[in-house]
């Protein structure tokens, strides 16, 4: 996960709101940064420049929220089994918002949507099915959460700049996509490189 190295600096922007929320239930937070992820699905799939910048707005709040809720949590001592649960749940739900969002626009193909959404929710389910193997969550990977979030945004944004109505393909024949399309591609390639290479972890840490 190439984001971990950059925890320091995302805890120098979360704790100083988090101190000042312990007294906000981190499950709250949760639910706003879902329905965040849930505006910003819809503004992607309604497409259009404004609906696409405001995806993107609320793209960064879900990020955001989704880191602070657990910050908060730790903060106020309130981190529990439950809240962990749910905080999972809401998040496989905000990536079907959000990656869901995108298949359904003008700037991707609903077949490569698709594909990326599916290596997603394996990656999760990789991790989490490793614990549930007695081995520990599984967090590692070529592409973690964290990027995902990054790379959507980025994605986006460059879809902002150079096309915001959609229609423009970059490439070679037969790979030629939009400029978001393309990132889109590279979550399906990795989403399911990641969850095979969580796979492969935890089916050799049996023989260990």
């Amino acid at each position: 996960m190439v984001l971990d190295r950059y925890r320091a600096l995302a805890d120098r922007l979360l704790t100083p709101v988090a101190a000042r929320m312990i007294h906000t239930n981190p499950d709250t937070i949760s639910w706003f940064g879902l329905a965040a992820a849930a505006g910003a699905g819809i503004s992607f799939a309604l497409s259009g420049g404004g609906f696409l910048a405001l995806g993107l707005a609320l793209l960064l709040g879900n990020a955001y929220l989704d880191a602070l809720d657990g910050k908060v949590a730790k903060l106020a001592g309130k981190v529990s089994a439950r809240g962990d649960f749910l905080d999972h749940v809401l998040d496989r739900y905000a990536d079907v918002f959000l990656i869901g969002g995108v298949a359904f626009s003008a700037y991707c193909q609903l077949w490569i949507g698709t594909l990326a959404l599916l290596g997603v929710l394996l990656t999760s389910y990789m991790g989490t099915q490793a614990q549930a193997v007695g081995q520990g969550r599984v967090y590692g990977g070529l592409l973690g959460r964290a990027d995902r979030l990054v790379l959507l945004f980025l994605g986006g944004l460059l879809q902002l700049i150079a096309a915001p109505q959609g229609g423009t393909l970059w490439g070679i024949e037969p790979l030629r996509f939009g400029p978001l399309e393309w990132f889109i591609v590279g979550f399906a390639i990795l989403g399911h490189a990641t969850a095979v290479q969580r796979a492969v972890r935890v089916w050799h840490g049996f023989a260990a």
